[in-house]
């Protein structure tokens, strides 16, 4: 019996072995991976811009007009008016090596920056729709977030808020849209949204 047990531990400490040994392998040839990409990515020239897909603030269906005087709100407005001067990409989930292996080397800086101004866009969108939000105007805001879901924010509190005004509007059956749409994000965020949709409401406290 002794044997049978001492046997069996030398067994499962192989086995152990074996897979730490595996894992360390698996790892090591991720990280040489990433860096023979991160090398390639390095020599590759400057690419043309042409074909990437620009994003214009929609001014005249949005609901500027509506409680302007609000510092706050007239805060987003603002930030919004800069934001139409610059250039905006969503390159959510993209990483910099994969911009780099599709663009050019030296033209990281400025598709950083066009990320960055989609973050920026994806944020102020998401705070002038709740501003809006809690003075009543369910309408407007419903218009800021459905612009929002369409160039594929990932700011999950859109999400939330949106199927909540289609929960009280009685449109149910548009959660299912959002669904989609964020079953398709290329973020992290997207199963934590989609679980959360899925889910009966509240979708906000």
């Amino acid at each position: 019996m002794l044997l049978y047990i001492l046997a069996s531990l030398i067994i499962l400490c192989m086995l152990i072995a074996y897979e730490n040994k595996k894992h360390e392998k698996q790892e090591k040839d991720k990280i040489a991976a990433f860096w023979e990409r991160e090398r390639m990515a390095n020599h590759v020239r400057r690419k043309p811009l042409d074909d990437l897909d620009y994003i214009s603030i929609p001014f005249d269906s949005l609901p500027f007009d509506v409680l302007k005087e609000d510092e706050k709100v007239a805060e987003c407005h603002q930030q919004l008016r800069t934001l139409s001067e610059l250039k905006i990409v969503n390159f959510t989930g993209i990483s910099n090596t994969d911009l780099k292996l599709q663009y050019g080397t030296a033209n990281i800086t400025l598709l950083s920056e066009y990320d960055q101004n989609f973050t920026v866009l994806a944020r102020t969108l998401q705070t002038w729709a709740k501003l809006l939000y809690e003075h009543g105007f369910e309408t407007e805001t419903r218009q800021i977030l459905e612009y929002a879901i369409s160039i594929k924010t990932d700011v999950s509190k859109s999400y939330y808020l949106l199927a909540h005004i289609y929960e009280r509007q009685g449109e149910v059956s548009k959660i299912k849209n959002l669904i989609q749409v964020a079953e398709n994000l290329n973020s992290v965020l997207s199963t934590t949204i989609v679980r959360t949709l899925q889910e009966p409401g509240p979708y906000i406290d």
